[in-house]
């Protein structure tokens, strides 16, 4: 009897020591690998208890070169990965639940022989850890671009990747196909194992993929996985509406070019405006009341019409802003960081003189420390007021042809403001009348006859567009110079002395493309300096929306006479000369009036945000 009780003494202290000593186990809910930023992030159930950062070791080995870490007391409730990159550096990526007791997840990686995997940095940023794998001055914020007045960039990417996923279906939708890859709908079984896994090989645009669009009385909710950013939105005329671009996304083709009605008055449409770029156009008499709004997750994104939003229904949870702070990259790019104690619901206007963030689920807000940090900042002139009910709305000014980029914290608490202000350039004369001042310049000319085809010439076909231009324009009152009216030769340093000479409010070059590639079409518009590329995306969206042909994007290009003019200046291409079919649009004459009017409607609009 004596030994009967000491053995349940001993099977109860057993049972408690296990319930109350029991492992912590860290469940990894996603794994997402982001090739913009090299990083992988590990999804974690909650933030209350973490794996320790400095648990995690790497160990590297060799034949072949790969290193891998364990994350210890961890459960991986996600298939297990394998993800493969047609990209330098690291090659392959396999996540897998190494043990079970203990409960231990191992993340393989291999890597060419010239990447250095010490340079890898672990973080935690709440419940995700994240793995970086190059640029080791980031240090401590994992910042996502929400919003950017740029509407080409070099960080617009394609991501091409080879995954294993479940064999689950063979009628699978592009769709399926991204939340498999992603992770982000399955989950692990006890029959995962004797799924049998096929692979995909997938050319995403990963940044976000719109599955649905949703009209409602106040707007249309885009719904999908990734992250979004937006991009500054276009005004157009005949109908009025409004576009916003969302680079580095792909939306679902059932959706695509499908018009959906708001209200009476009011209609929304989405397209897969280039391989890599969606827009959504909103046809309605109050285009200017339209906004963005993100929510907390990033995940979805109304565009609504501020005056009919009710805010409130947005958020379950309010936020105070708990820290203030400020950061100057050079002598042009400072930055306002504002950090909160729970996610953010907010909305962003942009207009040519400010920008205005709605922070909507923002309560409250240190008034002296605001002014405090800010005070000797290009943010001294910025202003936070109180919306009704709970909210806030942060107004920042803007110089003229300012570049404006937001970016938000990975866990939604964390709010980045980036201005970058243009370079001082003489003023223009202004002239007794007060009309706006242009230089139109016909490319080349006289001996330099430009592009060649079937013996059409590119001299030609400038000259007669740039003549129509000034026709136009100055029936809209504007004074038009033009670096040549005739056939002769002009040099290029010429050209930039002559418009130097006139001082005038902007510059535009009239040229056309040629290829080696006779299948080649479309139109261009080309830039160089920063305070040049709200004139090149005006001008460059009116093209867009009124010549047939190919809408080939902006682009940051060095021409000369669009370097060195110190006006706003840009250099527009209307067409290739090397295709036949639009070769023999740019000789006719609709074709070379329809280009002029949208170049002048293009000035117009420019000018008239440009006040």
């Amino acid at each position: 009897m004596k030994k009967i009780f000491i053995t349940l003494i001993l099977l109860l202290i057993s049972i408690f020591t296990q319930t109350v000593f029991a492992e912590d186990v860290f469940k990894i809910t996603a794994a997402n690998f982001d090739t913009s930023n090299s990083l992988i992030v590990l999804n974690m159930q909650d933030e209350s208890s973490q794996p320790v950062m400095n648990e995690l070791k790497l160990i590297k080995m060799e034949n072949p070169k790969r290193a891998y870490f364990d994350i210890p007391s961890s459960i991986l409730i996600i298939p297990k990965q394998d993800w493969k990159f047609n990209c330098k550096g690291i090659k392959e990526v396999k996540i897998s639940q190494f043990t079970t007791n203990p409960n231990i997840v191992r993340v393989v990686m291999y890597y060419d022989d010239d990447f250095e995997p010490s340079n890898l940095q672990f973080l935690r940023i709440k419940n995700n850890i994240i793995i970086k794998f190059k640029n080791p001055s980031w240090q401590d914020q994992y910042f996502h671009k929400t919003y950017r007045d740029e509407h080409s960039s070099s960080s617009d990417f394609y991501e091409y990747l080879t995954v294993e996923v479940p064999d689950i279906s063979e009628k699978e939708t592009i769709t399926d196909q991204i939340q498999q890859a992603f992770n982000t709908t399955i989950q692990q079984t006890p029959k995962m194992d004797t799924i049998n896994l096929k692979k995909k090989e997938l050319k995403l645009n990963t940044k976000y993929y719109i599955s649905k669009i949703t009209p409602r009385p106040n707007g249309a909710l885009l719904s999908g996985f990734g992250s979004i950013t937006i991009e500054k939105p276009m005004i157009l005329q005949n109908p009025l509406r409004i576009v916003y671009d969302i680079p580095n996304t792909l939306v679902n083709r059932e959706i695509r070019n499908s018009e959906y009605q708001i209200n009476e008055t009011d209609s929304v449409k989405i397209g897969q405006f280039e391989v890599n770029k969606a827009r959504i156009v909103i046809t309605s008499p109050n285009v200017d009341k339209y906004i963005p709004v993100y929510s907390t997750d990033n995940q979805s994104l109304l565009i609504a019409n501020i005056d009919k939003l009710n805010h409130t229904s947005l958020f379950s949870s309010t936020s105070d802003i708990i820290s203030y702070n400020t950061e100057k990259t050079n002598s042009q790019t400072s930055s306002m960081i504002l950090s909160f104690n729970h996610p953010i619901v907010h909305g962003i206007e942009r207009t040519n003189s400010r920008l205005t963030l709605y922070l909507y689920n923002v309560s409250r807000y240190n008034e002296d420390t605001y002014k405090s940090v800010f005070n000797n900042t290009i943010f001294a002139n910025s202003n936070i007021t109180l919306l009704p009910g709970v909210g806030m709305k942060l107004t920042i000014p803007t110089e003229q042809d300012t570049f404006v980029n937001t970016y938000l914290g990975l866990d939604s608490k964390t709010l980045k403001i980036q201005l970058t202000i243009p370079k001082k350039t003489k003023p223009p004369v202004v002239s007794k009348s007060g009309s706006k001042k242009i230089v139109i310049d016909a490319g080349h000319g006289g001996n330099d006859v430009g592009a060649i085809r079937e013996n059409i010439t590119e001299k030609a076909i400038t000259l007669d567009v740039a003549q129509r231009l000034k026709d136009l324009l100055e029936k809209k009152g504007y004074q038009v110079e033009m670096t040549r009216d005739t056939d002769k030769t002009v040099s290029l340093q010429d050209r930039v002395a002559f418009s130097e000479s006139k001082q005038p409010d902007i510059f535009v070059s009239v040229h056309v493309n040629s290829s080696e590639k006779p299948e080649i079409t479309g139109i261009e518009t080309h830039y160089y300096h920063q305070e040049s590329l709200s004139l090149a995306q005006t001008v460059h969206a009116s093209l867009a929306s009124n010549i047939n042909s190919k809408n080939r994007g902006l682009f940051k290009s060095k021409f000369y006479v669009i370097n060195h003019t110190t006006c706003p200046a840009i250099l527009v291409e209307i067409g290739f000369i090397s295709n036949e079919g639009e070769r023999a649009e740019l000789v006719s004459n609709k074709r070379k009036q329809a280009t002029a009017k949208a170049i002048a409607e293009g000035v117009e609009n420019y000018f008239k945000n440009h006040k």
